[in-house]
């Protein structure tokens, strides 16, 4: 029989009692989907929850590159098979709890129909300001421009190598730029100069009718407004594009133009030097780029370091409301009941975020019931949860979420690493160091290790974005005669080091730092202070008050001068807590992870592998702790982003009770593998602490059963594949 479910009052959430994960993608649809529900009711959930249902790049098997929020991906279904999955779900007592990707959307391809408006009219798209482009960069080529760093090879190279072509696409009266699958909108007002070829082209008995047309589009061309015209409302320029693209249309219909066009795109491919083609492609509002360029000069905040994943600037109203419509709209009909938040730490301010969905949730609430009863005038209270919110984030052991979020918890990682701490013996903690020492060789402490790793990436990976911060700093710097003389490249390292030292992923500053803000600041700086080679560290102190807006100025205090630096403070203050997010992710995650080998099953998504393991006492302290302040927050011991499952995990457990046993296995396992290492660039590969990962994960994760050639033959790749 269907479970039941707890009623809604008013103004209060569904709190679920247990959840599924489902990843949905073209191969499990929401058909599929509905065939498993009576499992799932019969395990005790109360909710499935679905990965990200809108529409992804085509064929995406985790849904998180959104390209459209206002539709349900029609490869799971559409709005239709949702609507009908949904149904089902309530038939079998189920409730529905959804995956919400708010930081970013995908941006590479031609699919995402914000990002080809801003790719095709720069500044001037209506869309410009729903992503997190820093249009006035550090490098002066690239003003008004998207760098787009897509490209296989060197820029020039691919020209050489006719890589990059022009094609025209008369079903919609474009023309664009591709590489490979790529496609990347002309700007119109460049035109001119293809309808032009392309009149030129006409053959010499083709009516003066036909040359009139492509003449009358040229000049239309040639006259929309420029990408940078200063006061025009973007409606202008998208009002004046719209009939040019539906006159080509019809133009190409006609079966000479179409050929004249045909034509002049052909020669324009086939030109020996390119340079029309390349004209062409430096009168864009985008500069196409090699990969290798991103961590110098991209300029747009990504998610992490993904090039395809670019941020939204979801603070601004407009972009909130139009990326959350579609869920609000299913929380507010009682079909979803509740939402995760993926990886808001990448937002600017979460807390007003939280705030917005609960507010844009009970707004919908009231005024569906206003339009069932005229008479209904119960408004819930406005600080209260109408809908149950968790928020994919990490949370170190000394730092919490802020109390004040307007969520229920996590998504439940630091409950997940607290529970394989039982399983850790606590007492062989000094063995296991010992044995991690000597067999790997490495001296490094983990803590060091970090900061090394965290540094690492905020140079190189996310060096572009850390250029982004640096410029913003050495313009503040300049406003005053006592940090002038501060110099970029002093600035750019102090704000990686004090990134690299932040003991938390982010803090929160909005307007003023709170106390436990202030305390993380003072603790990185600090430590920067400490392991900075500067002659001059007094930059610790200037970088330490612009973090907590508290820089001493020059001007009056009502001075419109004062004002525009502490705007410039705000801005720089909120983007260094952006960067310190992915800096700690792409750190610790992704890198130290990966170097620190003592005991990997807890080298895992909100872990801390220096922490071997959690007494019976600190894990009911937790829980106590928990109930009392975020009794309905998720309570996982594996999820979608753990590295290992439960089961891997807890059979590497198992090595922490018998040291002498590892330890005489690792000797002897490298013995017998001698004659398979190899030396690479003078070193060893696989280097010892490498191969202490090897064998640890061959523990976790080998069948139990003994292995046909078939068997054998299939795990082999798919380790394979893990270590690569």
């Amino acid at each position: 029989m269907p479970f039941a479910q707890s009623s809604r009052a008013a103004g209060t959430a569904i709190i679920p009692r247990a959840t599924y994960r489902l990843q949905l993608h073209k191969d499990f649809d929401f058909e599929a989907a509905t065939r498993i529900l009576p499992y799932l009711q019969r395990l005790g959930v109360s909710h499935v929850y679905c990965s990200p249902i809108t529409r992804a790049r085509p064929g995406s098997l985790h849904g998180y590159d959104v390209v459209d929020h206002r539709e349900v991906n029609p490869e799971l279904g559409g709005r239709e098979g949702f609507d009908r999955f949904a149904a089902a779900t309530r038939a079998h007592g189920l409730g529905l709890v959804l995956d919400l990707v708010p930081n970013h959307m995908g941006v590479i391809g031609a699919h995402n129909p914000w990002w080809a408006d801003v790719l095709e009219n720069g500044p001037a798209s209506a869309y410009a300001g729903f992503f997190d482009i820093n249009w006035h960069p550090f490098n002066r080529q690239l003003e008004g421009k998207v760098l787009v760093p897509v490209l296989g090879e060197a820029y020039g190279d691919v020209l050489d190598e006719g890589q990059l072509q022009l094609a025209f696409d008369a079903g919609v009266g474009q023309f664009t730029l591709c590489y490979f699958s790529h496609r990347f909108p002309v700007d119109p007002r460049t035109w001119h100069t293809l309808l032009q070829a392309s009149c030129e082209a006409l053959p010499p008995g083709a009516g003066p009718e036909l040359r009139a047309k492509f003449e009358a589009l040229t000049a239309y061309a040639a006259a929309l407004p420029e990408r940078t015209e200063p006061d025009a409302p973007t409606s202008y320029r998208a009002d004046a594009i719209a009939p040019l693209k539906q006159q080509l249309i019809a133009l190409a219909s006609d079966p000479a133009a179409a050929s004249a066009i045909d034509q002049a795109v052909q020669a324009i491919n086939t030109e020996a030097d390119h340079d029309t083609l390349h004209a062409l492609h430096e009168a864009q509002a985008y500069r196409l780029a090699s990969w290798h360029v991103a961590s110098d000069e991209i300029n747009y905040r990504r998610f992490f370091d993904i090039n395809e994943l670019a941020a939204l600037r979801i603070e601004d109203e407009r972009v909130f409301e139009a990326t959350h419509a579609l869920a609000l709209e299913l929380t507010a009909s009682g079909v979803v009941e509740g939402l995760r938040i993926d990886h808001p730490d990448g937002l600017r301010d979460p807390a007003q975020y939280f705030q917005r969905l609960q507010q844009g949730h009970a707004r919908r609430v009231a005024a569906r019931q206003s339009a069932a009863d005229d008479s209904a005038d119960e408004k819930p209270p406005a600080d209260a949860l109408g809908i149950y919110v968790v928020a994919e984030k990490i949370t170190a052991a000394h730092g919490d979420q802020p109390d004040d979020w307007a969520l229920h918890g996590t998504t439940g990682y630091r409950y997940g690493m607290l529970v394989n701490g039982l399983f850790v013996d606590r007492r062989n903690e000094k063995r296991f160091e010992r044995i991690w020492r000597s067999f790997a060789d490495v001296e490094t402490p983990y803590e060091d290790m970090v900061t090394e790793a965290k540094r690492a990436v905020a140079l190189g990976p996310l060096g572009s974005e850390l250029t982004v911060l640096a410029t913003q700093l050495k313009r503040i710097a300049d406003a005053d005669r006592h940090t002038r003389d501060f110099g970029f490249n002093t600035l750019r390292n102090t704000i990686a080091e004090t990134a690299a030292s932040m003991p938390v992923y982010r803090t929160y500053v909005v307007d003023r730092a709170s106390a436990q803000d202030r305390r993380f600041i003072d603790w990185a700086i600090a430590q920067a202070r400490k392991r900075s080679a500067a002659a001059d560290t007094s930059v610790f102190d200037f970088l330490r008050s612009c973090l907590l807006g508290e820089l001493a100025t020059e001007a009056d205090n009502d001075s419109p001068q004062r004002q525009a630096l502490h705007d410039k403070l705000r801005q720089f203050a909120w983007r260094f807590q952006q960067f310190c997010a992915p800096v700690a992710a792409k750190g610790v995650e992704d890198t130290a992870f990966y170097r620190y080998h003592r005991l990997i099953s807890l080298n895992e998504v909100g872990g801390d592998p220096a922490s071997f393991g959690v007494t019976v006492a600190a894990f009911h302290g937790a829980s106590a702790d928990r109930a009392a302040r975020w009794p309905h927050t998720m309570l996982a011991t594996s999820t979608h982003d753990n590295k290992r499952s439960e089961d891997v995990k807890n059979r590497i457990d198992v090595l922490s009770e018998v040291p002498g046993a590892y330890k005489l296995g690792l000797r002897r396992w490298h013995l017998l593998t001698r004659s398979l290492q190899r030396e690479i660039d003078g070193a060893r590969a696989p280097s010892p602490a490498d191969e202490m990962l090897l064998y640890q994960t061959l523990l976790g994760s080998l069948p139990l059963e003994e292995l046909d050639c078939a068997g054998l033959a299939a795990y082999r790749v798919r380790f394979e594949e893990y270590v690569l």
